[in-house]
């Protein structure tokens, strides 16, 4: 059978833990990588072996040996592109979060609906194996039904991860961004562990502060300290995310020194998400608190670039299938409403559904 052929659309920082995915794998490959910048896409493809080098996207739609497109392009631009890839027969998976605005996620779900693509939604905490096997025991009832979902994030300073800056300064840029670095770009994947884990949310009150800090990049506002707070769907369910920024404090990662971290407290016990991209406290990855003792739960793959993968793995196979990836585009766009709801809410000082977020 002839391999699914993926083209790679952005070869900055993060398409390393894209490609990993791929590593050996005869049903599916990357054919093609696409960059502005000729060097940087030239540099990505003698890397992984790659001999298709595109610098203009439409070249990628109009290559006819391309099955499915990988964006890893900034926010502003995954409307447009989805769109687009979508109207040249391709699959889609984009980076999250996967638009700027609730209307736009509707045209790109609708855009892949009108041409029969799959579109999905490249967010890899609800492919981290201790949040997967957190969920599955949630469903298997083994803390009854859950009260409360508590996330955190802080960041922190350590990594030997180089990042350059023409990789991450677009992010303090909101008309680019929408929002800042740590709420609306990095707080999308706690967002989504927060919707995959408790279900809809109905209502979410936000405040944020933005702390000024000079980078290389001159004086830029930090979306931090904010406190989150949202009530689920499901009854008797609350949760929060809570974030800080604090460079000052080492943090041991091979990738961003960001302390993520998630409790999941239910009528019979509590579960424990102890690491993500970092890791800060002594503790096993996954736990459990119930019948009066903690149990450590054991989990294959806890590191962040296994959640890159597991993600990569289950994009393909749905491809093969036909089936649905976990953010295909209406969940997907649910996140995103989410996560707008918690930026207006702390833009208007008022509590705010995400069904009401467009």
């Amino acid at each position: 059978m002839k391999p699914i052929r993926v083209a790679i659309v952005g070869c900055g920082r993060i398409s390393d833990l894209h490609e990993i995915g791929y590593h050996g794998r005869q049903d599916a490959i990357i054919a093609a990588v696409c960059d502005t910048n000729k060097s940087r896409a030239q540099h990505q493809a003698r890397s992984w072996g790659v001999e298709k080098v595109y610098t203009d996207y439409q070249q990628v739609l109009d290559d006819q040996e391309i099955d499915v497109v990988e964006l890893l392009t900034p926010h502003h631009l995954h409307c447009s592109m989805t769109v687009q890839a979508a109207q040249a027969g391709k699959h889609i998976s984009v980076q999250k979060p996967m638009a700027l605005s609730a209307a736009e996620a509707d045209e790109m779900i609708f855009s892949a609906n009108k041409a029969g693509v799959l579109l999905r939604v490249y967010e890899t905490m609800v492919y981290y194996s201790p949040v997967v096997k957190a969920r599955e025991m949630i469903d298997a009832g083994e803390i009854g039904s859950v009260r409360a979902v508590r996330m955190h994030i802080n960041t922190g300073s350590g990594t030997s991860w180089e990042v350059p800056l023409s990789a991450w300064a677009w992010r303090f840029n909101e008309k680019l961004c929408g929002g800042g670095p740590l709420v609306f770009d990095h707080g999308h994947h706690l967002f989504s562990a927060g919707y995959y884990l408790g279900g809809p949310v109905e209502r979410v009150y936000a405040w944020i502060e933005h702390t000024p800090v000079r980078e290389a990049a001159g004086l830029v506002n930090i979306d931090a300290p904010a406190m989150i707070m949202f009530q689920y769907k499901a009854p008797h369910c609350f949760g929060q995310l809570d974030i800080e920024y604090t460079p000052k404090m080492h943090i041991d990662s091979l990738y961003y020194c960001d302390d993520d971290r998630i409790e999941v407290i239910g009528e019979k016990g509590i579960i424990f998400i102890n690491r993500y991209t970092a890791k800060t406290v002594d503790l096993p990855p996954l736990m459990v608190f119930k019948d009066g003792k903690t149990t450590s739960i054991p989990v294959d793959g806890e590191e962040w670039h296994d959640s890159f993968t597991a993600t990569t793995i289950d994009f393909i196979e749905k491809l093969k299938t036909g089936g649905q990836p976990r953010l295909d585009g209406p969940t997907g766009k649910a996140v995103l409403q989410f996560s707008l709801a918690a930026l207006q809410s702390a833009a208007t000082g008022r509590e705010v559904r995400p069904d009401d977020v467009k």
